[in-house]
């Protein structure tokens, strides 16, 4: 069962925790009258659908209107629209394109394996209204489904509540049966045609039924492909933004149709090395920590990534903030977290005051290494604590058993995981910021402190000063293996029981 399936479990458990639990992850507003998917509200409403054939993939003819949307530092996405099976929805959209309504407008909610969401005026998900001022009721019909591509209106509650609001579907791309059940079992029902075109295509199929769907994607799927990974904060709105710097009617002119992602020349990022190994450019700010007793760990930030991350740790470190606190918490084959000036875990705040949302980026993982923010629940509650991981070096069973869970990783992450180790299951509830550059001897020396029943060091581990500076060029030590007799660790504990860590990194 993947991810959103476990959500869709909690949410089924009572009526409270079905908004609270299904909002983290689906809904695009917790503002009742704000345009939104939800899922799991109506999962015990949904009926089978007339077992018609699914229309999404049927070509449009010469002179045909379609839509080209045309992304900011992405590239340009044409859309095919069904005037036959949703005219309304279609008169809405085309209307609003001709008035330039869309034009600079973002994309304000992005989840991975799900959709991405714009078109509203406002940019957070409470705004935006019809052609006709207000909202509209563009209908359902089950002709067209939330197959990968497919393009609908958000809502926020039924199709009568349709606006400007619209998302396009990316999805899940390997559905079989097993999933069909899991979903069957909370309340779904679909037709055979149904699971036929989503074992084929993939997409977002416990969402039919409820939104309309009124166009599909006919060029430039490897481009919501590419937006779907950008770094999001923890109501999953993009740390930068994305634009359409324009959207207008064009016709089409049978120029050839790529339906899905194998149409394409396309890598997904997503199996692409991830950044943490990239070295900084002499000059770039790097951070130095200097531990009493123990030595030099020095590691680069990533502020092209998670630029208000990175901010806060420099401005913190050049304040002298950090200077002479302790590490409170250290954990063996996991993690050493400091920077609460407390040294409880109870206290500190980010360079603004407060806590602050510094986003998670799915191209920075938790290797050995990688330098993150604790926080109490999300992203947003970042503030001065910190840790550095050292975790443990995983088999590809070991990574199997999370992704049988719902987690997924690329193959870039899973390379590293399977010969450099980490924590993989910290992977987007955490922002990580940083990489050990040189020092990663020291901290696995830390890592071995003697602790007592809650963790914290019998004898303080010290930062004597935690300073910036330029990086000057010098060797770059990424791994345990780079420092001189030292070899990894070896795995002496089940993924099992390393799970059960998962709640230390955070603020008590």
């Amino acid at each position: 069962m993947n991810k959103k399936m476990l959500a869709l479990a909690v949410c089924g458990l009572t009526a409270a925790s079905m908004l609270t639990a299904c909002g983290k992850i689906f809904t695009t507003n917790t503002t009742d009258e704000s345009s939104k998917i939800i899922i799991g509200e109506s999962a015990t409403e949904s009926k089978p659908a007339e077992n018609v054939e699914i229309m999404n993939y049927t070509a449009p003819e010469n002179g045909d209107t379609i839509v080209e949307i045309n992304f900011k530092d992405y590239g340009t996405v044409k859309i095919r629209l069904f005037p036959e099976y949703a005219q309304s929805a279609c008169d809405n959209f085309t209307q609003l394109v001709e008035k330039g309504y869309y034009d600079g407008l973002t994309f304000h909610r992005i989840i991975k394996d799900f959709m991405i969401q714009g078109g509203d005026p406002n940019g957070n998900g409470t705004g935006g209204e019809s052609t006709w001022g207000g909202k509209f009721d563009g209908g359902v019909n089950p002709a067209l489904a939330h197959v990968t591509g497919a393009l609908a209106y958000a809502n926020s509650g039924s199709t009568a509540t349709n606006g400007s609001q619209f998302y396009i579907v990316t999805g899940e791309q390997e559905i079989n049966d097993d999933l069909f059940t899991a979903y069957e079992g909370y309340g779904y029902s679909f037709t055979e045609k149904q699971k036929a075109i989503y074992k084929e295509k993939g997409g977002t199929p416990f969402l039919d039924g409820n939104y309309t769907v009124f166009g599909q994607v006919i060029d430039g799927l490897d481009v919501i492909f590419n937006i779907q990974y950008t770094a999001t904060d923890s109501n999953d709105k993009p740390l930068e933004d994305v634009v359409m710097e324009s959207v207008k009617l064009t016709k089409y002119n049978g120029e050839p149709i790529k339906w899905t992602l194998a149409d394409y020349n396309y890598n997904s990022p997503f199996d692409a090395e991830p950044l943490n190994f990239t070295a900084p450019e002499e000059g770039d700010e790097i951070v130095v920590i200097n531990f009493k007793d123990y030595g030099t760990v020095k590691f680069r930030v990533f502020p092209e990534v998670v630029s208000k991350a990175s901010e806060n740790f420099l401005e913190l470190a050049k304040s002298g903030y950090y200077d002479g606190l302790t590490f409170h918490r250290i954990i063996n084959d996991f993690m050493i977290q400091g920077g609460d000036p407390m040294g409880t875990g109870m206290g500190g705040e980010s360079t603004w005051g407060g806590k602050f949302d510094g986003g998670k980026a799915y191209n920075l993982i938790h290797a050995a290494g990688a330098v993150a923010y604790a926080n109490s629940g999300s992203t947003a509650t970042n503030g001065s604590q910190f840790y550095i991981v050292t975790g443990e070096v995983y088999d590809m069973a070991g990574l199997e058993a999370y992704a049988n869970s719902g987690m997924k990783f690329g193959k870039g992450a899973s390379d590293i995981y399977t010969t450099q180790g980490g924590t993989p299951f910290l992977d987007g509830s955490y922002t990580v910021f940083g990489q050990v550059i040189d020092g990663l001897d020291v901290v696995f020396e830390i890592q071995s402190v003697e602790t007592d029943g809650n963790d914290k060091p019998v004898k303080d581990v010290i930062m004597e000063s935690v300073t910036v500076e330029e990086y000057d060029g010098s060797e770059i030590k990424w791994y345990i293996s780079d420092y001189s007799g030292d070899e990894a660790e070896e795995v002496t504990e089940e993924a099992s029981e390393t799970e059960e860590n998962t709640e230390e990194t955070t603020e008590e």
